[in-house]
């Protein structure tokens, strides 16, 4: 059964206490949540502070998707947020190997991202530590961009690997998710859709997850 992770970059941030309320009630799986440094990526959304205010009322589990600089001087900042996930980026990271294990040391699950540019194959020799791979389907930074179609390809590239390596790490996609690009994501071996504009701008944001669940039933 596919799962769904909400991206909250693309709810009202005028009303973020509500979209996570109307994530609570659906039955989605996470709530994403993307920090941006304006370096990393061209852009700057929510910090910790956002992070920890949300989770007391958040009961969905965090993915929390850092698209900064050196995220790995803030595990035990993501930690006390409240976050069951902390991703990062390979490109970002000097010593993933490193960061990956202080993640463990944290007590939280990790996930590392690869940009549509960044082969998967990279990730071999980290990939049986890891509990979660994101493949980013557009490039990272803001919401609401075209799907990138070799995404396809990359993510059953990504399957055998996992398959290769007897590593148990799901597949995350984040980019362009909607009923259209979904049924190929599903079908070449995505385990987690995030979906942003597709959940947020529906007229029933509830329903909108129940349909992309559904595409895996």
């Amino acid at each position: 059964m596919i799962e769904v992770s909400p991206s909250l970059l693309a709810a009202d941030f005028a009303r973020l206490g509500e979209a996570v309320e109307t994530v609570n009630r659906s039955n989605a799986s996470y709530i994403h949540i993307d920090v941006m440094d304006g370096v990393f990526v061209p852009n700057i959304t929510i910090g910790f502070p956002v992070i920890s205010a949300i989770r007391k009322i958040a009961t969905k589990p965090f993915d929390v998707h850092l698209m900064i600089v050196d995220p790995g001087r803030y595990v035990s900042q993501v930690r006390d947020c409240g976050a069951e996930i902390m991703n990062v980026h390979w490109e970002a990271c000097t010593h993933l190997d490193r960061v990956v294990h202080s993640i463990h040391d944290a007590g939280m699950k990790a996930g590392v991202t690869v940009n549509p540019a960044t082969p998967v194959e990279l990730l071999r020799d980290i990939i049986s530590e890891l509990e979660l791979v994101l493949v980013m389907s557009v490039n990272p930074g803001f919401g609401g961009q075209k799907f990138i179609s070799n995404t396809i390809n990359k993510v059953r590239r990504l399957r055998s690997l996992i398959a290769e390596t007897g590593s148990k790490a799901k597949i995350e996609i984040d980019g362009g998710v909607d009923l259209t690009t979904a049924p190929a994501l599903i079908d070449a071996g995505a385990d987690i859709l995030v979906a942003g504009s597709y959940v947020f701008r529906a007229p029933d944001p509830v329903n909108a997850i129940d349909r992309l669940i559904d595409l895996s039933r």
